[in-house]
């Protein structure tokens, strides 16, 4: 089983059915998310709502709350009566505890704690995850900072090595990796510099937290016209080529080859 959704992923608290179709036709794919976007005590009615929900399951995941908590169990059961199965499990830590969702089950890990990012090699590894996510927010509170950025808003050398750690495992075991939300709203420019980061660095979608957010990530992930002319152009000289050539004053290697591929694969 592969994840195939993206690459703008939406967030909707499943405590507010009223937005689901909404964000479903804005998005790739929508988080209805049980954990962190619904409080407590409404948490039970989210449940119902979820189960109640009459939307696409082949463009849904569902954020279940962390394996380590009680609300994790009455997720499951609230899951097991709906047609969804693309889970997102939050806080993922162990990989012992991703066994209680059976082979019907495509997982996405969400390393967001500094357990969870040391962990992310066996994580990975585990055969119903098909993708790995990381967060800069819960990882850098589970340290007891207060920031998982600068003044200048970048991100901290921590977060910076969590979101590689987390897609270098991913890469290695196989598994799509995706790009952390990016929390400030207006920040537009900021969210196109990381998602065109982060799309050029292998990550195969970016969640997000609103709908105005959703275009700027799929013009992030769709190469322009240029880089899409440029690799057809060098994969057509390779037909004519035998190992390593020059094209365009740049030596062209199987590695670069690859990379026009993958420039191809995400123009579609």
């Amino acid at each position: 089983m592969s994840f195939d959704l993206g690459p703008a992923l939406l967030f909707c608290p499943a405590d507010r059915p009223d937005r689901f179709h909404g964000a479903l036709e804005k998005a790739d794919a929508v988080i209805l998310d049980l954990e962190d976007a619904v409080l407590p005590a409404a948490k039970a009615a989210a449940r119902i709502n979820l189960v109640d929900a009459d939307v696409d399951p082949a463009r849904v995941i569902v954020r279940v709350n962390a394996p380590q908590t009680d609300a994790f169990a009455a997720d499951l059961a609230a899951l097991a009566r709906t047609g969804f199965r693309t889970v997102m499990v939050a806080k993922a830590e162990n990989p012992d505890a991703l066994d209680v969702f059976d082979d019907s089950f495509s997982l996405i890990a969400l390393c967001e704690t500094a357990r969870g990012v040391s962990a992310a090699d066996r994580i990975a590894a585990h055969p119903r995850v098909t993708a790995m996510m990381w967060g800069a927010e819960d990882l850098v509170a589970s340290l007891g900072g207060t920031s998982s950025r600068t003044a200048e808003g970048g991100y901290r050398d921590i977060a910076r090595y969590a979101r590689s750690r987390v897609l270098l495992e991913a890469g290695a075991h196989g598994k799509t990796a995706i790009d952390a939300v990016h929390i400030a709203i207006d920040d537009l420019a900021g969210l196109e510099r990381e998602a065109t980061d982060a799309a050029s660095s292998g990550f195969r979608a970016t969640a997000c937290i609103h709908p105005s957010q959703v275009a700027v990530i799929r013009n992030a992930y769709r190469p322009d016209a240029g880089e899409v002319e440029w690799a057809r152009a060098v994969i057509d000289a390779a037909d004519a080529e035998r190992g390593v050539f020059r094209f365009r004053g740049r030596m062209i290697d199987e590695p670069v080859l690859r990379h026009a591929r993958s420039i191809i694969a995400r123009h579609g």
